[in-house]
């Protein structure tokens, strides 16, 4: 993969230092509307074949991609006799730093978590089939770069079933020498405005 354009600054090996760089370069990109629409149909059209009804999804925040138009699309796509289709937003357990998921639909009643991130008021908590997860930044084989937090690794290793993981970002963020960590989790597809990324 090659990436879109020169980084102004070498991309940091301190991942704390990285995640700084690529979320402002993130916010700075001049073409992110152009790029964010871009998704937004690669994100619909994968979606056509995807056989789960219930997805959790994020509420993005720094610049991050808004999958929530193209699920809301998905979620009004099901056919009649289908079960309905799902989405959930994340609830962060302050207690154990993990997460749960709680359905979300336009309109609905949301409040503010411990971080100041929207999430959905005293909706019904679902076990979702496949998880869109943001990257601020990713690597080969489905290695993502988060926030730092561990919220998607601890939930991810401990949640049963397992749902399907999708990373969401854009271009800029492909770190080809990222490497895992033991807690690290690899998600099993990636997404980006030129496509799938992950499997190729």
């Amino acid at each position: 993969m090659t990436l879109p354009f020169k980084l102004q600054l070498e991309p940091s090996r301190d991942k704390a230092v990285l995640r700084k760089q690529l979320q402002a370069e993130r916010m700075g990109l001049l073409d992110r509307h152009k790029r964010a629409a871009q998704l937004q149909e690669v994100l619909q059209v994968w979606l056509i074949k995807r056989p789960e009804t219930t997805i959790g999804a994020y509420w993005p925040i720094k610049g991050e991609f808004d999958a929530l138009p193209a699920l809301y699309r998905w979620s009004e796509a099901a056919e009649p006799g289908q079960p309905p289709r799902r989405i959930g937003l994340p609830v962060m357990n302050r207690e154990t730093k993990r997460l749960s998921f709680h359905v979300w639909y336009p309109g609905c009643e949301m409040e503010e978590d411990a971080y100041g991130i929207p999430k959905p008021k005293d909706t019904e908590i679902f076990h979702p089939q496949l998880l869109l997860v943001p990257c601020v930044g990713y690597g080969p084989g489905g290695l993502r770069l988060g926030y730092g937090g561990g919220f998607y690794d601890r939930t991810l290793a401990e949640i049963q079933p397992r749902p399907y993981t999708a990373g969401l970002g854009y271009a800029h963020g492909y770190v080809p020498w990222l490497a895992p960590e033991p807690h690290d989790v690899p998600l099993d597809a990636l997404l980006n405005e030129e496509g799938v990324q992950w499997p190729e």
